[in-house]
Order: C-alpha cells, then structure tokens, then sequence
C-alpha cells in the first residue's frame, strides 16, 4: 500500500526531473540538433530522446521496481502498481520549427489511478502540477478554471493528428463546426498546454482526437483538480488511453459535447 508520504517522494523527484528536463529543452532550443521523421508529418528530435533519458534515469535511479511508459524508447511491458507516464517534449513540431510552444509532461499513475501530474512550460517558466484530492496550482498558486457560460463566448483550442492527410478522421469537421459557434479558436501544437490553459481558465475549452496516455496524463489530472470536466466525445468518463477528449470549464462541456454530437450526426447521414 503506497504512503502519504511515499507520495510526496514520488511527486518531489518528478517535479524535479520536469523542471530539469524544461531546462535541458530550453538550452538547446533554437540550437543544432537533429531531426527525423517517424511519420509523414510525426518528428522526433535528439533533443526528445535527451530529455526521456534525463527523466527515465533519474525515476530508475530511486526507483527502479516502477514502471515506464514514455514517447519514445521506454515503454516498459506488463502492468505494474506504480506507472511514469512521461512525454519529454510535447509539442516537437513547434520545437523543431523554433515556435516557442512546448512542455514536458509528467503523469503518475498508482494502481490505474491518475495520482499526480505536472506540465512544465520552459518558456515561459510555469509549471502546472496536481495532486488527487488536493487541488491544481501553477508554480505554487492555486488555478482553477474559467467561470464562462455560454459557448458562444468562449474561447477553445484544439489539435489536429498525425494521419490529417490521410486519415477519416481528421478534426476538421468539428474545428469548422466550433470556428463559426464560439469566440475563438486556438491551435497551439501543444496538447499537454491546452489542458494546462483550461484548468487555468484563459482557455474555457479543448478537445482533441487520436491523443496518447503522455500527451495527456498530466493535464487530465490538472483540469479535473482545477474544477473542470474531461469526458470522451459522447459525455463519458474519459482514460487516457481513450482517443477522444473534451476537457472544459464544465459550464460549457454540455455544450461542447452538443456540437460534437451534431457533427457525428451528420457524418453518418451522408
């Protein structure tokens, strides 16, 4: 059985090992380093596979009986009571670009449950964390998100998959669907962000397709500790690893799913 303060050595080393890897990300950002391609428009950089390995060592090192499961080359096989969910540097086409949009992202998950997470944003030096039962801050101060009402006034972000050149499903349709119902519509690249700026409150909404448990473990976690709700599609309690995800203030999220649901059902009528 994991202890209180157990808990609070897990989250102490990975808050550490987020804030040095946002360091790691920041020093050689817009510097020379090497790219590839894992898929038509999916990059990689080494700059990922350092910052993976700064972190991965680091939970072996204290802790080698946990369990890994990261972007790029630890994903430790089998289930076990104790699981790092780790994405190094979510948001690796704007890196790769030198657009400052990126985060590490670090979820931990005891017994199949979300138990802490944090998000460091290096550019601009926040880090979003969350405990389970205990609150979302950013860089020590509570947040919580918006207080907005009506979708017609809210201000949402979105990401777009891998596969959009290829795949059925592509978001584009519910993106056109939401651009012409609400205030805004942000793209920024960066799915762990997002969460992070809707449990904040500057976002009132998000929701994306075709995410990976790193992409969003962290951030689920915030939102849900900031007072938000993060459902699938159709209302459902989400999982991270679940493909679909509404995360939102929770005064729109009903409005949010109505849209979603208007665009399923047109799609099916054709």
């Amino acid at each position: 059985m994991i202890e209180m303060a157990d808990l609070d050595d897990f989250a102490e080393l990975g808050a550490e090992a987020a804030r040095d890897a946002g360091r790691l990300l920041l020093e050689r950002f817009q510097t020379g380093f090497s790219i590839r391609n894992k898929g038509i428009v999916n990059l990689v950089t080494d700059v990922d596979i350092a910052a993976e390995n700064l972190i991965v060592s680091r939970i072996r090192h204290h802790f080698p009986d946990h369990s890994i499961l990261a972007e790029e080359n630890h994903k430790d096989p089998g289930e076990a009571e104790i699981r790092w969910i780790i994405d190094p540097l979510d948001g690796t086409t704007n890196y790769a670009h030198g657009y400052p949009v990126f985060a590490v992202s670090i979820g931990l998950e005891i017994a199949g449950e979300l138990m802490w997470g944090a998000v460091v944003d290096p550019v601009r030096d926040e880090m979003y964390t969350a405990r389970r039962g205990s609150g979302a801050s950013c860089n020590g101060v509570p947040i919580h998100v918006s207080k907005t009402e009506s979708l017609v006034a809210s201000l949402l972000a979105t990401g777009f998959p891998y596969d959009i050149q290829t795949g059925k499903q592509n978001n584009l349709d519910n993106f056109c669907a939401f651009a012409v119902r609400v205030q805004g519509v942000r793209r920024g690249g960066s799915a762990a962000l997002d969460f992070c700026h809707v449990a904040s409150g500057c976002l009132d909404g998000f929701w994306e397709l075709k995410l990976n448990p790193w992409d969003c473990a962290a951030g689920y976690l915030i939102v849900r500790e900031a007072g938000g709700a993060v459902t699938d599609f159709r209302g459902r309690p989400a999982s991270i690893y679940g493909r679909e995800f509404v995360a939102s203030n929770g005064r729109i999220h009903g409005q949010m799913l109505e849209v979603l649901k208007s665009v399923s059902e047109n799609k099916n009528q054709i």
